[in-house]
């Protein structure tokens, strides 16, 4: 780092922004890209980072004015809540800094925010690596690498940063044993992540693991290992928690789509307006919530109690970029039928980018799963913890049906129903998943008072 920038990491005019608290229990995100560089002079409120949480992509604004004077993480890295993520120095505080150094010494005064100013206070000369990039001490006492500490066994155990040897633990790897790419040897994550890929492992690297016999070492080069990590960690969990806590049961039914079929066609010539099967099936869904109230419910395990909801927020669970998510429609049991399709159509379009607000991720009380559109027939999905229940479309396919005594070829489809036990037997399940069933059969008896 020039002295200029050593200069600007020096005082109380330097100061650092944080990731804040990403709520709903999230701790860490992923650095998705920077947009500043360091030198760069920013305003209150720019936009400087992307990050993505387990929930979202977001971009965060920088709370200062003046010029990056560090990055503290590259891209691809993990960085947790509280962890400063770049170093401002304010406009017109380098002069300052300079006559404050002269009094005070080695001196900061950088204020994490939420944390109040406090004084002056001693630090020591090291210098700290933040992938790569460096916030120096002072011009007059350059920092050297941090020293290398020797490993029990006797080996040389290059520094790592906590993040990245936990990386290399969750995949059995010993960080202190691999090659070093950063200052002074330190191993770095992407270190962790080529020896991931190249299938590195604690039996080739660590004198005291154990090669089961007639094992070869190399069996694993041709192996892609990825690690979970961000939302498919988050989705992963969770699928495991309702597994393992809910008794779930599931039940099914073959729904004749034909007249519902006719029935948009009708609705969209008569009115000059698009409407899609999945906002016309999520009217039917929300009238049934309605009449079974039960359905639309949330288990609270912690005080025992099954919460019945007094609204209606419609989860769609969506295949985007990202994986997994379930994108909400919140207060859908108050829309009317076009406000309705509007909000599941503006849902479904941002699946394409799975960008969402993390209050679009949260509150559902009732999912929607609509994987017909992957060409499957039926499935048993796994309730979205909190929730009671889940509804299942399959494709929309010709098959052989029996009208009025006759066998003829109809547009046939499944609806697959899980429900949670705790919060209900098998009576209202089947009630709701047949009301809907009728509801597609016969729409137009439904629809006038939509």
């Amino acid at each position: 780092m020039s002295a200029d920038l050593n200069t600007g990491m020096r005082g109380t005019g330097t100061r650092e922004f944080i990731l804040p608290d990403l709520g709903e229990g999230l701790t860490e995100a992923e650095l998705i890209s920077w947009k500043v560089e360091i030198g760069d002079e920013v305003h209150v409120d720019q936009m400087v980072v992307e990050v993505e949480s387990a929930k979202s992509v977001v971009e965060l604004p920088c709370p200062y004015a003046g010029r990056i004077v560090s990055l503290h993480a590259n891209a691809g890295d993990t960085v947790s809540a509280g962890q400063a993520l770049l170093s401002v120095a304010e406009a017109g505080a380098e002069a300052d800094d300079e006559s404050a150094a002269a009094d005070d010494g080695d001196s900061s005064g950088a204020n994490l925010i939420g944390y109040g100013t406090s004084g002056p206070k001693t630090r020591s000369s090291k210098s700290r690596s933040f992938g790569g990039r460096h916030a120096a001490a002072p011009a007059t006492a350059p920092a050297e690498p941090p020293a290398p500490t020797p490993s029990p066994d006797g080996r040389v155990a290059p520094v790592s940063s906590p993040l990245v040897r936990k990386l290399a633990k969750d995949h059995g790897i010993s960080a202190k044993h691999l090659p070093g790419t950063g200052p002074g040897g330190v191993v770095t994550r992407a270190d962790v992540l080529t020896a991931i890929e190249a299938g590195t492992d604690t039996s080739r690297s660590a004198p005291s693991a154990h090669v089961p016999a007639g094992t070869s070492p190399l069996a694993g080069d041709r192996d892609t290992r990825t690690p979970i990590t961000g939302l498919r960690k988050v989705v992963s969990e969770r699928l495991t928690k309702s597994r393992q806590e809910i008794p779930e049961a599931t039940i099914w039914l073959d729904v004749d789509a034909t007249e519902l079929l006719n029935t948009k066609r009708a609705l969209e010539a008569r009115t000059g307006e698009k409407y899609s099967l999945l906002s016309l099936v999520a009217r039917f869904v929300v009238a049934g919530l309605k009449k079974y109230p039960i359905i639309n419910s949330s288990i609270d395990t912690a005080a025992g109690e099954i919460v019945t909801h007094g609204d209606i927020n419609l989860g769609l669970a969506a295949q985007t970029p990202r994986g997994l998510m379930v994108p909400v429609v919140h207060g859908v049991g108050e829309m009317s039928l076009r406000q309705l399709r509007d909000s599941v159509s503006e849902t479904v379009g941002k699946a394409a980018s799975g960008r969402f607000d993390p209050s679009e991720l949260s509150g559902g009380t009732f999912t929607l799963n609509n994987y017909g559109v992957f060409g499957v027939d039926s499935s048993a999905p796994i309730i979205n913890l909190p929730e009671v229940a889940m509804l299942g479309l399959g494709r929309i396919k010709d098959r052989p049906w029996v009208v009025d005594g006759e066998l003829t070829v109809r547009k046939v489809m499944y609806l697959s129903f899980v429900f949670d036990h705790r919060a209900c037997d098998g009576q209202e399940p089947s009630e709701f998943l047949t009301f809907v069933a009728d509801c597609i059969e016969n729409p137009i008896s439904l629809l006038p008072e939509l």
